[in-house]
Order: structure tokens, then C-alpha cells, then sequence
């Protein structure tokens, strides 16, 4: 070490500091300490100190994370110092060994940016009072620092040295204050006690509190080492009582009884390849965990599932087609196409002879029999049936499971469901599958993607198991009420089966044969103590449940049942009870639906289309008025874009051949058309109602009413061509509904018309047509 290193110190302080700011704690009088020295312009003050006399001035800063404070953020009280020595280090920053000397107040700034300069006034310890008194203030000043010492490793020898040499009462305040553990705003404020009796008596307090806490370490630590003997000397008892359990040939303790279960069930199950190693590498390690730990009882679910899924290949179905149609008309009427269906697959699987499954999707407006169908495929094939609901789940993991790293981790619901049903050809219901939802949790429809394909479902992962899983022989049956939002990628890997709704005479007889009697079972009636005579179902049916399903109608069966359970408890009631149309009020009040509720495009402007919505088929009336104006077409009732497309073509082509059937030229140039479709709550879209509206808007400028009990369905193009439109069964079931005698429709969907039953078609008459002119000449015929 060079000699002009080593820098002496000089007791004379100069009027004027340069000021270094410190973030942690305030550095007392009476200090040897070193600091370090990182911000450029403390090295640059450091230089100028040093160039000077060597002296510095050390404030806090108010607040601890001010990395560059100014002037104001400084407290007033800091602490004088001399720099001893100086260290350049290898990254560029300083270390200094300074003793502190003196305390000061600031006068003034004369920098008040960094580097700070700053005028002082130097303070002396302030002694009061008696001599005597300040003695014995500092003897317990000592003697409680000698206390707190023994009972401290981070107080060195060297330090208590240190203590005992320190004459001064003041300067023994501040060096027991500087390594006590007391906030820095506390620590402060010793320092800004120039009092020495009132410091004295501050440090004395903060002493007896860090007393206080010793005390409370220790009471802790004991408690803690008793429990630790405690559970040292249950691990021997414990120990012996294995040692002698295992004398006797039983077994030593729970977790080996569990071990040994699982053993011998794996054993049994025979993996092979990835599967066995997996399994076994977590037998093993869970051979080896305390009971206590957490990953036991994880690892203990995990074999727990393992062992209880069904891992052997089922047998072929035993397919009955006369079992099974006998089965699908004991639990359903109607669907008559819906069931041939479901008998032509049947019919492949006793070909193949094989317990491969498939994807089956049902979709249908709500009520129709979809899940029921479901069970009754899965009792056809004398198969365990699952079903599990995934209309608004977000999660993928609801279906993949939750990888083990998780706390309370579980299987997807698929490996749930096959552990349940202990079967791995089971029937899986999965209701609802167009009200998947998404969120950053994932997309459970792209889960779904590789559990609902034959190609990657033989080995599919769930996050859980983390090992190949054959799902390949399940059969999946989908249900759903529209394909709109049904993933692309998904609807692509399912065989679609529709279900239409039910007609009046449909609804009636299987409220006779199903709902009535099951709703009686509920209600605790006997079968005999009500009658229905089927004039009350059909005005059921068309006055207070008009939906494409049985819900509402199921509803109003189970309200008339209520009703006559109480007069018969209240013995106002004489059995049988007969329910007819006449006295239905009695029980349901007054209908939703009337007769005048029947939609009758009665007026020129007035027409009706038929649509189709994922609670069915509906009939929609489309009403066009004119006012005196030059606004063109107006459009109101809630139309989607699409819609007022096709409003926008019927508009145009209506002014082209309107000309041609005798309106008025100017008819459209001098008045606004206002096009409304009623029920304005109700969103309406597609382009299925364009000849429905070019109708409307020729009914009005002709002044002429369109051909009574006549509906019409089909796409307009900006030529003339009708289009071909979908759901034409349930917009042919809503048109019956509605008692409509005529529907006009594309002459491409006259192809569909195979597929409806004749009990619907029944007393319709379909009018195909390919360009609007049919549509005109039937509607508007020559007088």
C-alpha cells in the first residue's frame, strides 16, 4: 500500500459541505465505516471533497427509494466526516473509509443539485441536568446493552470492546443507536436529538422493545425444539412398531398396505411400453414418500385414477336392429327419418362387428328429444351412458385436465366420465356443443378436436395422466341447437342427424303416450284420477306451447297437475277429472296464443315469410307501408346486415318491374317506403325472406292483398333468381303451424321436400319456382 493512499484525518471542519445523500440509514458520530460510492456525481463530489480537506457531510433522504434526490428531499440534521482512505474498484465505483465526527445543521444550499454544496452550522451534545442523574442513565444505558449482547451472535467481541472504551454519554447513545435494528426515520430522530438525557432515554426505549422481541425469539425456538423432540421421539416409536409388524407378516404402515394395493392392481392391468414405465416410475416414487408430505397425496390420487380406469379392450356390440327399433319407438313418437337413421348406423356397426366408436351430432331446437335419443342409443347397444355439459365452458382444461403441477389437479371430463362408468366403450353424451365459449384460458372446441377424431383419439393425452389413453371406442353423441357456431374444423369430424320440431297432432300424441303419464308419477295421481280428452291437447298445443319442443307444453301439464292435486287434498275435487277445451282456462288462464294471433297477410303491403331460427321454424309477417317523400326505403324490427342487403335487392327490383304490372311510375319516385318486421325486440337476419319482401313492397304499390294462407321462403338476386334456402322442414313444420295452405319455395329445395313427412306435408301444397315473375303471377293473378 502506497503511504499517499493513506489520508489523515483532520479534525478542523470547514463552514461549507459537500453533501452526500444516503437511502438506508443515517450514520451516527463516532463511526469508522466504509461506503461505496456508485452514482457519478457523488464520485465527482468525492474527488472535490478530497481535493479540499476531506470533508463531507452525510444526510438521509426522507424517503429510501429516491435514487436522485434534490435539495428538498434531504433532511436538515446530517452527520460531518472525514475520508480516511479511498479504493477505486474494478467496475468504476468508489469505496470509502470515512469516521464520522460531528453533527450539523444546513444553513443553506449553495449547490442545490447534485453535486449538493451546502452551508453548516456544527452542533455540540447538549448536557442538563444533574451530573449524577446522566451517570446512572448511562450505567443502564450499558448495563442493558451488556444484556442484549449475550443474548445477540451479530454482537462481535470486538464491538462490546468498543462500547466499554467509549467515554462520552453522548457518543455511547449514538454508537449503541447506530447498531441497534430501529427504522431510519426512528434513527433520525436520535440523531436530531441533541439532547444527550433525552437521547439516552429514546435509545433506552428502543432497546427495551428489541429486549422484548429477543424474548419472544426465544419462547418461539423453544416451542419449536419441544415439537421437534416431540416428533423425534414418535419417528422411534414408530420405527419399532414397523420393525414388529413386520415379525409378524402384517403390514408395517398405511402407505405400505397402499403400495402394496396398487402393486398388485397394475400388476393385473399389464401395461406395456410408455404406459408401464410411467406408472411404475411413480410407484416407485411414491413407495418412498412420507405420508405427510404434499406430493404424497397427489401422487396417491394419480395411481388412485390410474388403476381405476378401464384399460381392457371391450367386446364387439351385440347389435338387435329389431331390439333396437323396438327401443327407439318405445321411447319416442315421430322422428320417423331420425330414426332410420340411427337404425342405418346400428346397422354398419353389426357389419363391422367391431366396439370402434364414432361422432354423432343431433341438432334440433330445444325440447325435441335430443338427449333422450342418446340414451336410447346407448341401451340399443347395452352400453354404460355419460353425459356432461359444455355449453359456456372456457376452459380447456375441462376437457384435456390440469396438469399435475397445479395444487387440487384433476382429469378432464372425458378420463372422469370413463372412470365413473368403468367401461371403455361407453355412450358420451356432450350437450350443448355449439355454446363452447373461449377466453385466455384456452379453446376448449380445439380440445375437443383431437378427442372427437378416430385418427388421434386411440392415443390421446389428457394433461393429467400425461400418457396415451384409447378413446377411439367410445361413441360420441353431440347435441346442439344450431351449426352456426359450431367450429368448422369440428362439425367436419361428426355425422349430422336433424331433428325438426313437432306439429300439433304430433305434440298431442305424445303428450298421451309420454309427458302425461310421467307427469301424473311425479305429482303422486293415479293414472285414472285425470282424463284428457285430445281437443284439450291440441288447444294446449295451440294456444299455450306453440315451440318447436315439449318444455312449455311438459310445463302446462304439470300446472293443471298441481292444480288438481290441491282440490283433491282440499277434497274440492270429484275423481276422475275431466280436462277438456272448454274448462282448460280453469287451469292454464287465459292462452298466449289466440286465434287471431294467427299471422293472415290481410292487408295490401302485407305478406308472410317463413324462417328459420335455432329454436325451430317460425312464420314472420313483413309489412310495407308508403308516406308522401323522396327518402326511399326505410327499414325497422331489428334487421341484420344481411337482411337489409336483401331488403336493399327487393327494393331495386320491385322499382324495375313495377312498370310491367301496372304501378304507377312515379309511385316509388314521389313516396318513402317503410319496411317493418314485427316482434322489433327480436333480432332478425339472412337472406331467405327476399321474395317475401319484393312481395310486400308490389302488394303495396299495386294496392292489392297477396293470395290469402300463402307463405314464401327464398333468396332474391339482383336479376330475378330465387335461390335456394335451408331449413325448409322446420319452416314447413312452423307454416303448418300456422295453418298456410300454400308455400311458395326455390325450385332448387324440391329436392328437399322427400325428406319431410307427409303428415306435415299434409294439405300444403308447394309451389316451386326458379324466377320471381312465378312468384308475381301466383301471388297478384290477372283479374
Amino acid at each position: 500500500m502506497d503511504a499517499k493512499d493513506i489520508i489523515q484525518t483532520d479534525q478542523n471542519l470547514p463552514d461549507m459541505l459537500y453533501i452526500i445523500p444516503l437511502l438506508g440509514k443515517p450514520i451516527f458520530p463516532g463511526i469508522f465505516t466504509p461506503i461505496m460510492i456508485t452514482s457519478d456525481d457523488d464520485k465527482e463530489l468525492v474527488e472535490k471533497a478530497m481535493e479540499a480537506d476531506n470533508s463531507i457531510g452525510l444526510v438521509l433522504t426522507r424517503e429510501d427509494d429516491q435514487e436522485k434526490p434534490e435539495s428538498d428531499d434531504l433532511f436538515q440534521v446530517g452527520t460531518a466526516a472525514k475520508i480516511v482512505k479511498k479504493i477505486k474498484l474494478p467496475d468504476g465505483s468508489l469505496n470509502i473509509f470515512i469516521t464520522t465526527v460531528k453533527r450539523f445543521i444546513i444553513k443553506e444550499y449553495i449547490n442545490s443539485a447534485p453535486p449538493f454544496l451546502a452551508k453548516v452550522d456544527y452542533i455540540d451534545d447538549i448536557t442538563t441536568g444533574p451530573e449524577e442523574e446522566l451517570k446512572a442513565l448511562t450505567r443502564s444505558l450499558l448495563q442493558e446493552m451488556k444484556e442484549l449482547s449475550q443474548d445477540n451472535p451479530l454482537f462481535t467481541e470486538e464491538m462490546r470492546l468498543n462500547m466499554v472504551n467509549i467515554d462520552n454519554p453522548g457518543k455511547i447513545a449514538d454508537f449503541i443507536a447506530s447498531i441497534l435494528n430501529v427504522d431510519r426515520l426512528k434513527q433520525q430522530k436520535i440523531l436530531e436529538t441533541f439532547n444527550v438525557r433525552n437521547r439516552i432515554e429514546q435509545v433506552l426505549v428502543f432497546m427495551k422493545n428489541e429486549q422484548h422481541l429477543i424474548k419472544l425469539q426465544k419462547k418461539v425456538a423453544g416451542e419449536i425444539n419441544e415439537r421437534i423432540e416431540k416428533n423425534q421421539r414418535e419417528y422411534f416409536l414408530r420405527e419399532e412398531l414397523k420393525e414388529i409388524k413386520r415379525e409378524l407378516g402384517e403390514p408395517s404402515d398405511a402407505r405400505s398396505s397402499e403400495y402394496q394395493k396398487y402393486k398388485e392392481k397394475i400388476e393385473e392391468l399389464g401395461f406395456e411400453g410408455e404406459v408401464k414405465e410411467q406408472v411404475e416410475s411413480e410407484l416407485e416414487k411414491f413407495a418412498i414418500m412420507e405420508p405427510q408430505s404434499s406430493e404424497y397425496i397427489v401422487t396417491r390420487n394419480y395411481l388412485d385414477t390410474i388403476v381405476n380406469l378401464p384399460w381392457e379392450d371391450p367386446e364387439p356390440d351385440n347389435v338387435d336392429l329389431a331390439k333396437g327399433e323396438k327401443i327407439l319407438n318405445r321411447d319416442h313418437y315421430g322422428l320417423e327419418d331420425v330414426k332410420e337413421r340411427i337404425l342405418e348406423y346400428l346397422a354398419v356397426r353389426k357389419l363391422k362387428n367391431d366396439s370402434k366408436g364414432s361422432i354423432v351430432l343431433l341438432v334440433g331446437p330445444p325440447g325435441v328429444g335430443k338427449t333422450s335419443i342418446g340414451k336410447s342409443i346407448a341401451d340399443t347397444l347395452n352400453r354404460k351412458f355419460f353425459r356432461f355439459s359444455v355449453g359456456g365452458m372456457r376452459d380447456e382444461a375441462e376437457i384435456k385436465g390440469h396438469r399435475r403441477t397445479y395444487i387440487g389437479s384433476m382429469p378432464g371430463k372425458i378420463i372422469q366420465g370413463l372412470k365413473i362408468v368403468k367401461s371403455k366403450a361407453p355412450v358420451f353424451m356432450i350437450d350443448e356443443i355449439d355454446k363452447l365459449g373461449m377466453s385466455h384460458q384456452g379453446d376448449p372446441s380445439s380440445a375437443l378436436l383431437e378427442a372427437l377424431d378416430p385418427e388421434q383419439n386411440i392415443e390421446f393425452r389428457d394433461h393429467y395422466l400425461d400418457i396415451p389413453f384409447d378413446l377411439s371406442h367410445i361413441l360420441f353423441i353431440c347435441t346442439a341447437n344450431s351449426m352456426d357456431t359450431i367450429p368448422r374444423p369440428l362439425l367436419d369430424r361428426m355425422e349430422v342427424i336433424r331433428l325438426s320440431g313437432y306439429i300439433t297432432d304430433e305434440k298431442a300424441e305424445i303428450a298421451k303416450r309420454y309427458i302425461i303419464p310421467k307427469s301424473l308419477k311425479t305429482h303422486g295421481l293415479d293414472k285414472n284420477s285425470i282424463r284428457y280428452r285430445k281437443n284439450a291437447l291440441i288447444a294446449i298445443a295451440d294456444g299455450y306451447a306453440r315451440e318447436a319442443g315439449m318444455r312449455n307444453f311438459e310445463k302446462c301439464i304439470n300446472r293443471i297437475h298441481r292444480k288438481v292435486a290441491r282440490k283433491i287434498v282440499s277434497g274440492t275435487e270429484e275423481l276422475p277429472v275431466q280436462i277438456n277445451k272448454d274448462n282448460l282456462e280453469e287451469y292454464l288462464k287465459k292462452p298466449y296464443f289466440r286465434e287471431g294471433e294467427i299471422k293472415k297477410a290481410d292487408k295490401p303491403g302485407t305478406t308472410i315469410g317463413l324462417a328459420w331460427t335455432s329454436l325451430g321454424g317460425d312464420t314472420l309477417i313483413i309489412e310495407a307501408v308508403a308516406l308522401p317523400g323522396k327518402n326511399g326505403l326505410k327499414l325497422t324490427g331489428q334487421m341484420g346486415d344481411v337482411m337489409k342487403e336483401s331488403a336493399s335487392i327487393a327494393y331495386t327490383y320491385a322499382r324495375k318491374i313495377a312498370s310491367h304490372m301496372g304501378v304507377n311510375k312515379d309511385f316509388f319516385d314521389k313516396n318513402t317506403i317503410h319496411l317493418h318486421i314485427p316482434e322489433g325486440a327480436t333480432p332478425k337476419d339472412g337472406p331467405s325472406a327476399g321474395i317475401t319482401m319484393t312481395s310486400a313492397l308490389l302488394s303495396l304499390a299495386l294496392n292489392r292483398k297477396v293470395r290469402i294462407a300463402t307463405a314464401m321462403t327464398g333468396e332474391l338476386s339482383l336479376t330475378g333468381k330465387v335461390h335456394p334456402i335451408g331449413g325448409l322442414k322446420e319452416k314447413t313444420i312452423a307454416a303448418r303451424r300456422n295453418r298456410i295452405k300454400d308455400i311458395i319455395i326455390p325450385e332448387a329445395n324440391e329436392r328437399d321436400l322427400d325428406e319431410i313427412p307427409e303428415h306435415i306435408k299434409k294439405g300444403i301444397t308447394f309451389h316451386p319456382v326458379s324466377q320471381y315473375e312465378e312468384v308475381a303471377q301466383f301471388l297478384f293473378p290477372e283479374k
